[in-house]
């Protein structure tokens, strides 16, 4: 018997609405599925429909391609033109197209989801003025004692007079204001005693279209806080794009971050304030500006509550109505509150710092509390910008940042839909990954998805152990607000980074909670919660927080009240820590670029590059961005084999590229040599390798790789992630002994497992080195010209990012002397 659709939202997202979500509770059925896991977790790419100007053989090629690699699945965003456009967005040729794709990707085993929109955020041409995004203009006037009536002009259309009032005082000083009426177009300002100010509220659009908008989807962005918005998107787009794509084959369906600039209006948000809040708002409405804290709180706070019911509940529904979940990335303006995700069916978050409060942590923290076993995020947004930079090392250390924040399912960001055999390097998207086949790396992009999916996979099964609670002040972050407010980074430094730091540093790991969440758990089944310093605290909030077992105000004496973790903490080291019905498991990441050491005494140790599982030894060595799985066991400990050094590969060496063979020497850079600083792809190297008859395991060892400077790359953003550390090899290489394949280079620890392939004697060694495409991005001119012809003709719809640093700090090439190594048990 199946799950029914409730219950399947509740307790997880398997992307398939015909699968049972249910998590493996047991340790041996976890041990016995990490080898080779259910599709359940497979990462999934975000597929930038450019125009829409797509092809229907191409559209094949690029699912393929994904379904080969192991990807789990799409989300299609349809976005800006990089052609003409002879579909239009909404148009039925369009349309027709989103159906070919969710058959072909529903043929192929891949999970198909939906981007209820173009750009982002929600809007477009059939958003008119009475249904577009609105904010609150003040216009301040100092006037004399004298009477004034003032009539009322039109500055921007759509202007509309909510309330006027006048204070003693010059312009500043006033603390008290009166409402003043406002008759027949006129403002009537009454003679006084002297120097007044005027403050006159109007309700006026904000004027913001869609970003990034594809042609036919260009218009104003929606009213997040009405539902008519809401129910005329659904009517104009969501609806037609679901029903194209079959509802059937539709895996959930999207809405993107909130970015709704300066919206904090809407026509009925005088009438629902006072029904909420008890009293009216538009006498004090100038206390948005000067005086009570209280009402500025319940302002923002029936904001928050207008978006909840009149956005995420109104798309909630209607796609349950269709079987479909909705998915969302619910923080921005409008200022949603992190228990607004609870609307939703699947909740989703962006942006990466495990020891820190990103998006990711706003929206783990959520699922945690309201029984979604399974959160995503949107994953490699900047990542070592610009696209095509960056490495397989970066993309691994980035997603094990996302999982020590709480996420177990990676929407990469992503895979740009680009014709075949155009010139240059074809369409990337402005500012992201370009994570698709035209990386020189690929080859090893199936280890690297693999390595993903068997960590997303386990990272769903059982519940997460997190002792810590650290409240949201969200009262603080409105009282603060003057205009619209993203309650989310509003509320961050408010936490600030020490308390996170704190929690995480001594090997533990922490929810967030705020007001709403309260009213779901239980205070007795809270050991501790953190306060940040001065918040402000809601009479049923601090009822709630009475009853709980302690309670930090602030950093002062939070490391000595912090329980002791299941693993004694290591710098740099993320720990999560997960509980089945009969035991524990443990997700380990080294994030730094150095070596790391733990005491695990009585763990086993499980490979989630391989699957395979092991005893642990007293210690275990965590080399730069390594990652393992420790569970608990009453066992004996293995001990620790003993490495010696056989020889040195010193050559000679030789490289081909495109069929042309030339001696070098080791480390040979390319970027090094005239004719190959712009070449991406693949280059072979060969030598004759002389091995003992030993006993062990024989490894070649390329070496540790080299540190990489704080200070270089300067103009990437705080967001953009990479790895500190250059490899050895120059990014990803595939490893042969006699033409048997002994294993893939792109992650610490640099080392392969000679032994099958090896014999007493000559041996030849084939090193087939695989770089980025920023080579090729550094000199492709056909891209520039792209960009000035699609904005000639469309407009400036964006800019590319960091294209002009495509050729800084590359390093391609096999950058070091490998060392063959025998290892041995120790006797």
């Amino acid at each position: 018997m199946g799950v029914d659709p409730a219950s399947r939202i509740a307790m997880g997202w398997s992307g398939d609405p015909t699968t049972e979500v249910v998590p493996v509770t047991t340790l041996d059925d976890v041990r016995r599925q990490f080898q080779a896991p259910p599709s359940d977790g497979r990462p999934m790419v975000r597929w930038w429909w450019f125009g829409p100007s797509v092809d229907r053989r191409e559209i094949d090629r690029e699912l393929s391609a994904m379904a080969t690699a192991g990807l789990g699945g799409v989300e299609v965003a349809f976005v800006y033109p990089m052609a003409p456009v002879d579909r239009p967005f909404g148009s039925d040729k369009f349309l027709t197209d989103v159906g070919y794709a969710a058959r072909t990707a529903e043929r192929l085993g891949l999970r198909f989801d939906l981007t209820l929109g173009s750009g982002w955020s929600f809007g477009g041409g059939h958003i008119g003025p009475e249904l577009a995004a609105r904010r609150l203009h003040w216009d301040r006037r100092e006037i004399g004692l004298e009477a004034y009536d003032v009539p009322l002009v039109e500055a921007w259309p759509g202007d509309e007079v909510v309330a006027a009032f006048v204070g003693d005082g010059s312009a500043g000083v006033p603390s008290s204001y009166v409402e003043v009426p406002v008759t027949d177009g006129v403002i009537r300002v009454p003679r006084g005693n002297g120097p007044r100010e005027v403050l006159i509220a109007y309700s006026r659009l904000t004027g913001q279209n869609v970003k990034r908008a594809a042609a036919g989807a260009e218009g104003p962005v929606l009213d997040h806080y009405s539902v008519a918005a809401a129910e005329e998107h659904i009517r104009a787009v969501a609806e037609p794009l679901l029903l194209a794509a079959t509802p059937a084959l539709v895996t959930s369906v999207f809405c993107d971050s909130l970015e709704v600039y300066q919206s904090d209006w809407t026509p009925a948000l005088l009438e629902e304030f006072g029904r909420r809040r008890g009293y009216e708002l538009r006498p004090r409405l100038y206390e948005l500006l000067t005086g009570s804290a209280q009402v500025r709180i319940d302002f923002y706070r029936t904001l928050s509550e207008l978006y909840e019911e009149n956005f995420v509940a109104v798309f909630q529904r209607w796609a349950a109505g269709h079987g479909v979940p909705f998915r969302i990335q619910s923080y921005g303006e409008p200022p949603a509150t992190m228990s607004s995700y609870r609307f939703a069916d699947l909740f989703e978050g962006e942006g990466w710092g495990w020891t820190q409060v990103p998006e990711t942590r706003w929206a783990s923290s959520a699922a945690n509390i309201y029984g979604r076993s399974v959160v995503s995020a949107e994953v490699w947004t900047w990542v070592h910008s610009p696209s095509l930079r960056a490495t397989p090392l970066d993309l691994k250390g980035e997603a094990h940042e996302h999982f020590l924040s709480g996420v177990n399912q990676l929407i990469g960001h992503g895979w740009p839909y680009s014709p075949s055999g155009g010139p240059g390097l074809g369409w990337i998207f402005y500012a992201a990954g370009a994570l698709d086949d035209r990386n020189p790396w690929w080859p090893v992009a199936g280890e690297l998805f693999g390595y993903l999916h068997r960590l997303s996979w386990l990272l769903q099964q059982g519940t997460p152990v997190r002792p810590v609670k650290v409240y949201v002040p969200a009262s603080n972050a409105y009282a603060e607000a003057r205009g619209s407010v993203n309650l989310y980074r509003a509320v961050r430094p408010l936490i600030g980074d020490e308390i996170p730091r704190i929690i995480r540093a001594a090997g533990l790991d922490f929810d967030l909670i705020d007001d709403d969440a309260m009213t779901v758990i239980d205070p007795a089944t809270v050991p501790l919660v953190v306060v940040p310093g001065d918040a402000i605290l809601p009479t049923a909030t601090s009822e709630w927080l009475a009853r709980v077992g302690t309670v930090v105000h602030g950093t002062a004496g939070l490391a000595d009240q912090l329980p002791e973790p299941g693993l004694s903490p290591v710098e740099d080291v993320g720990v999560v820590h997960r509980r089945l019905d009969d035991g524990d498991f443990y997700f380990v990441a080294n994030t730094g670029n150095q070596v790391r050491t733990l005491q695990v005494a009585h763990f086993e140790v499980w490979d989630p590059a391989t699957g395979a599982t092991r005893q642990a030894s007293d210690e275990l060595t965590l080399h730069p961005y390594e990652a393992v799985v420790l569970v608990p066991v009453d066992a004996a400990q293995s001990a620790l084999p003993v490495d010696e050094m056989l020889s040195r590969v010193d050559g000679p060496w030789s490289v081909e590229f495109d069929g042309e063979t030339t001696p070098v020497t080791l480390p040979h850079r390319w970027e090094d040599h005239p004719g190959r600083t712009t070449y991406s792809g693949a280059a072979t190297y060969t030598t004759e390798l002389a091995l003992p008859d030993v006993d062990g395991t024989l490894l070649l060892d390329f070496g540790p790789g080299e540190l990489v400077p704080q200070d270089t790359e300067p103009y990437l953003p705080t967001q953009s992630y990479r790895a500190m550390l250059t490899p050895p090899v120059g990014v990803a290489a595939e490893v042969w002994l006699n033409n048997t394949h002994c294993g893939n280079l792109w992650s610490p620890p640099f080392r392969v497992d000679l032994t099958a392939a090896a014999k007493p004697g000559p041996n030849t060694l084939r090193i087939v080195v695989h770089n980025t495409a920023a080579n090729a991005l550094s000199a492709d001119h056909h891209l520039t010209s792209l960009v000035e012809s699609v904005t000639a003709q469309y407009g400036r719809r964006f800019d590319l990012q960091h294209v002009e640093h495509a050729a800084d700090h590359l390093n391609s090439g096999l950058l070091n002397t490998p060392t063959v190594v025998v290892r041995r048990d120790a006797q």
